[in-house]
C-alpha cells in the first residue's frame, strides 16, 4: 500500500524489525528494550535482554539492520570473533561499510565494544 503510514511510533517499529529479525535468525532475547543509550546504538547483557538507542529509529533501514543484527548476534556469539563476523557477513553482507560510515558520521558504535 503505497504512501500509507504506520500507526506505530518509530520506536514500536523499531521493536517490531528487531523481533522480525530475531525469529529470521532463530535467536530468542528475553526482552528488547528501545530507550535512550548516549553513546552507542546498542547493547545486549548477559541476560538475553537487547536495547537499542531511541534515535536509531530515524536511522536509514540498511544501518537498522546492520545494528540490530549485530546486537542479536550477541546472544549467540558474545565478542566478535570469526563465527560473528562471518554470520555478520552472510546475513548484512555490506556491514563494514556500514560500521565505517557510522563512524564517520557519529561517535557511536554499534555493540558493546
Amino acid at each position: 500500500m503505497r504512501g500509507t503510514r504506520s500507526s506505530l511510533y518509530p520506536e514500536q517499529q523499531l521493536r517490531r524489525r528487531a523481533m522480525g529479525w530475531a525469529v529470521k535468525l532463530k535467536l530468542r532475547p528475553q526482552r528488547v528494550l528501545v530507550e535512550r543509550l548516549p553513546g552507542k546504538w546498542g547493547s545486549c547483557a548477559p541476560d538475553g535482554v537487547v536495547t537499542f538507542a531511541e534515535d536509531l529509529a530515524n536511522e536509514g533501514k540498511d544501518f537498522q539492520d546492520y545494528v540490530i543484527v549485530h546486537e542479536l548476534l550477541h546472544l549467540r556469539y558474545r565478542d566478535h570473533g570469526k563465527q560473528f563476523k562471518a554470520m555478520m557477513t552472510a546475513v548484512v553482507p555490506n556491514w563494514r561499510e556500514l560500521e565505517q560510515a557510522s563512524r564517520h558520521s557519529t561517535e557511536r558504535q554499534a555493540g558493546t565494544d
